[in-house]
């Protein structure tokens, strides 16, 4: 046995004995139950946390051998060599590994809701789980996400396609984080985006640690440069996992006398004592790995032990009640996640605080990273656009309005308000966030090669620029089909209603609004670099041809005859604005006229871009004058000579 098999089974080991300590101190263990009541046993009551334990494992290690060997390790090209494809190997037999617990999870977990021996289940139920519970639905897609990760490792060897399959993996947590605690209480959404982001930066921050320990057990003389760009994912990952944990954690305990007179709140401090000795370690390593100590191994070996400790104790509290109640008191606060808020007024639609997920992470990681690339251009000494800074940052404001503030309050109970909501993140923040000029920060501040041939961070986020996916959607007619179509697809069909039924979907709804828009006025009147370089003419073609579409599809709200998605508006019971047409014709104007003003901030963007256009042209035709004596200029007034000296017939 290897000896990094070996650290594998003693981490799992250690794991699992802070798994069981904690699920019976937080009263989550399996108990007997009253004699008649449908019950799946003691083994299935205590294999299930195990399973749900050694998944997470088997996850953190699929992404953290994808992340060794694509970005991690150097390589000399697009190809991964030496122990980057040792690493590939162990990242598609981790995955498999995965797929395997997630099958078994995903029996455990319905003979567990169905209360029935495994022996006990049966076909019909096991249907039953898999079509009609989100929870079953969730871990057949985290089974095939994780299957997929493991075919792909057996055939791809190019780093680009391999940090693709890592954010694939990251990319398959998403739909359990979607169920269970997270997914019943108040402020759905906020919970089970700021779950999926604590485990995502986790697993990362995990995995990462332990591929590097897996390197430095073989020897490997690349470790020094890997553990220098892993140091800064791990500080990026270390204060997203607090950050995440924070919030959701927030969501789940009401008083700060949670925290220590109920069993949950005493896991809670458990796991944020653990996160703080975890970044002492981590700082530690560090300092040791810049002065050139040898003692990583050891060190590295310390912390894994108490990661493992900290996912024993994190599933433990996953499966602990949490203080605040997981089953609302009425349909109404089970369709908002929370009370129905008071009438609307301008004071509450301006200052009102409503944080949606969606929204919280956008902001939050929009503003870190934005400040990270302005710190490295300035410890360079280089400057940045005041303007471009504003724009950003401005945008972001926007978005935590439309998505955190008075305005998302009352989105989920006002289809005018909801209306609004969809024309900042549609329309308005988009504009100000492309100025930002955010993809031209990263290409400045990114890491490059390390040795010559190496596919950078720098170089990933290029070849994304050049790839045809990229190619296709800046395409001048998609950008206007994807941002005009998807309003008629999404108000005139069923899907708005579906959507709106469930708390995930008011997070899709929004990051799609955000991310339409963004493509549309990235081709429009983005500054960052395109695979197409449309002229100002044409862009602004585009703009006019899109704007008699979306002020038909205001003036078709306004003209329905029938309320859309009324079933949902009905099931609120609000006691304000009743009408449920008026509010909807009310909706249908607030998006001709918010249509039509961020038409002045793309007009000046254009014109202004427009006159740098023709000013850059002057100059290099002034520059090339002074080259070549003005050549260009005496051959064109030698042929209007030659034109004026032809003979007439």
């Amino acid at each position: 046995m290897t000896f990094a098999a070996r650290w594998a089974i003693v981490g799992i080991l250690v794991a699992s004995l802070v798994l069981v300590a904690a699920l019976i101190f937080g009263g989550a263990a399996p108990q007997p139950v009253a004699p008649g009541l449908p019950d799946a046993g003691p083994f299935v009551g205590w294999a299930l946390p195990w399973a749900i334990l050694v998944g997470r494992i088997a996850a953190c290690g699929t992404v953290g051998f994808l992340l060794a060997a694509s970005v991690l390790l150097p390589n000399r090209g697009d190809t991964v060599e030496g122990l980057s494809v040792v690493a590939v190997t162990r990242a598609g037999r981790v995955a498999a590994a995965w797929f395997l617990v997630s099958l078994i999870q995903f029996v455990l977990a319905a003979a567990e809701v169905f209360g029935r021996h495994l022996l006990g289940l049966t076909p019909m139920l096991i249907w039953t789980w898999a079509a009609d519970t989100d929870l079953g639905r969730a871990l057949l897609v985290q089974a095939v996400g994780a299957g997929s990760v493991a075919f792909a490792c057996r055939w791809t060897l190019n780093v680009r396609w391999l940090s693709g399959w890592c954010g694939v993996s990251l990319l398959t947590m998403l739909p359990v984080a979607l169920t269970g605690h997270a997914a019943v209480v108040g402020a759905h959404d906020l919970a089970t985006v700021s779950l999926f982001v604590h485990v995502a930066a986790a697993s990362m921050w995990i995995g990462g640690l332990g591929a590097l320990v897996w390197v430095a057990s073989r020897g490997s003389k690349r470790l020094p440069t890997a553990i220098s760009r892993y140091s800064t994912l791990a500080a990026w990952a270390f204060v997203t996992v607090a950050v995440a944990g924070l919030v959701n954690a927030s969501v789940r305990i009401a008083h700060w006398g949670d925290l220590t007179g109920t069993r949950y709140g005493v896991l809670v401090l458990a796991k944020a004592t653990m996160l703080i000795a975890l970044g002492a370690c981590a700082w530690r390593i560090r300092r040791r790995a810049a002065a050139g100590d040898g003692a990583f191994l050891t060190l590295a070996l310390v912390e894994l032990l108490l990661m493992g400790s900290t996912l024993g104790l994190a599933v433990a509290l996953g499966r602990t009640p949490p203080p605040v109640s997981t089953l609302p008191p009425s349909t109404t606060e089970e369709l908002l996640g929370g009370p129905l808020p008071p009438a609307p007024t301008l004071g509450h639609l301006l200052f009102g605080w409503e944080p949606t997920g969606v929204a919280t992470a956008v902001v939050l990681l929009g503003a870190s990273l934005y400040i990270a690339g302005l710190r490295v251009l300035h410890r360079r000494g280089d400057s940045w656009p005041l303007g471009r800074i504003g724009s950003w940052f401005a945008g972001l404001m926007a978005v935590a309005w439309a998505g955190m503030g008075g305005l998302s309050q009352y989105a989920h109970v006002l289809f005018s308000a909801h209306m609004g909501s969809h024309m900042v993140l549609g329309m308005v923040a988009p504009i100000l966030l492309v100025l930002g000029a955010p993809v031209t920060l990263a290409l400045r501040t990114l890491p490059g090669p390390r040795q010559p041939g190496e596919v950078s961070p720098r170089a990933l986020l290029t070849g994304l620029l050049r790839s045809p996916v990229v190619r296709v959607v800046t395409h001048p007619v998609v950008g206007p089909a994807l941002f005009v179509g998807s309003l008629f697809v999404l108000y005139f069909t069923p899907l708005f209603s579906w959507l709106m039924q469930s708390h995930w979907g008011h997070g899709a709804m929004q990051l799609h609004f955000l991310v339409v828009g963004s493509l549309y006025y990235y081709v429009i009147i983005g500054v960052d670099p395109s695979p197409r370089t449309l002229p100002p003419i044409i862009r602004f073609a585009v703009l006019m041809f899109t704007i008699p579409f979306h002020a038909f599809f205001s003036v078709a709200l306004m003209s329905a005859k029938t309320v859309i998605a009324q079933p949902y508006w009905a099931a609120l019971h609000r006691p304000y604005q009743t009408d449920l047409l008026a509010d909807q014709y009310l909706g249908g104007g607030i998006a001709w006229a918010m249509g039509e003003v961020p038409l002045v901030l793309v007009f000046g963007a254009l014109f202004v871009q427009w006159i740098k256009s023709d000013l850059r042209e002057a100059k290099r035709r002034d520059r090339a004058a002074e080259r070549d004596g003005d050549a260009e200029l005496d051959t064109y007034n030698a042929r209007l000579r030659a034109l004026s000296e032809k003979p007439k017939a």
